[in-house]
């Protein structure tokens, strides 16, 4: 598949909404066209559609339901995701029901929002995907990870470690910290850095370890076993 060819859209954001309900598509809608720098350039009811909407339009960022006929948002995810020049996807879920949402982080979502969350929120969230950073608070990822952490291997998988290993020991801290649900103004109080250089270690991590933002981190930390359910440090 080829999407549509990237132009530059600095400080404007074109977002698709897929969902399956009209009504929460509309809600959406109306909350983004009222700022001045998003516009709902599309919108799909499943995974199929969106995807052969993404071969003719533009967009930033996709707001993707989980649950959808056809195709739901996990495996949509996964194949937008595994394109070149692929928007950021933030999976919608009602946390409570949708089991899938980890798989969702796991196929490339950049993170996920709950779908009651205030506009507010949500808005940030747009703006924080488009422009590169943090997608949601680490420490709601990690909440989702611990209510699913059956859905993870088992820790320790040789692998993992290895990839792990390839930091250095202020690096791995750094890395426990984040996968903990810490900010980097937290991580930077908690290590008397500056958040400048707490900043320049995620960056070194991400690079070191090929993964794409916080939310891999998290992911990450938690298959690996540096992390276990609740939070803790692993063994």
């Amino acid at each position: 598949m080829t999407y549509a060819p990237e132009e530059s859209s600095v400080g404007h954001v074109r977002v698709m909404l897929v969902d399956d309900q009209v009504l929460l598509r509309t809600g959406f809608r109306m909350v983004l066209a009222a700022q001045a720098d998003m516009d709902v350039v599309a919108e799909a009811g499943d995974g199929v559609e969106a995807i052969e909407l993404l071969r003719t339009t533009k967009v930033d960022v996709v707001l993707m339901d989980v649950r959808m006929p056809r195709m739901d948002g996990v495996e949509a995810t996964r194949r937008i995701c595994a394109e070149p020049n692929a928007p950021k996807v933030l999976i919608l879920t009602t946390f409570d029901l949708d089991e899938y949402a980890f798989t969702g982080l796991k196929a490339g979502a950049s993170g996920f929002m709950l779908k009651d969350v205030p506009p507010n929120e949500l808005l940030a969230a747009i703006r924080s995907v488009h422009s590169g950073d943090a997608v949601v608070a680490p420490s709601t990822t990690r909440r989702l990870l611990d209510r699913f952490s059956p859905m993870l291997p088992s820790p320790g998988e040789p692998a993992q470690h290895k990839q792990i290993g390839k930091l250095t020991e202020r690096e791995r801290e750094v890395m426990l910290l984040v996968a903990q649900g810490l900010s980097n103004g937290e991580i930077a109080g908690r290590l008397v850095l500056s958040e400048a250089t707490v900043k320049t270690h995620v960056g070194r991590i991400l690079t070191k370890l090929d993964l794409r933002d916080r939310v891999q981190v998290v992911v990450l930390a938690y298959e690996s076993g540096l992390v276990r359910a609740g939070g803790g440090a692993g063994a």
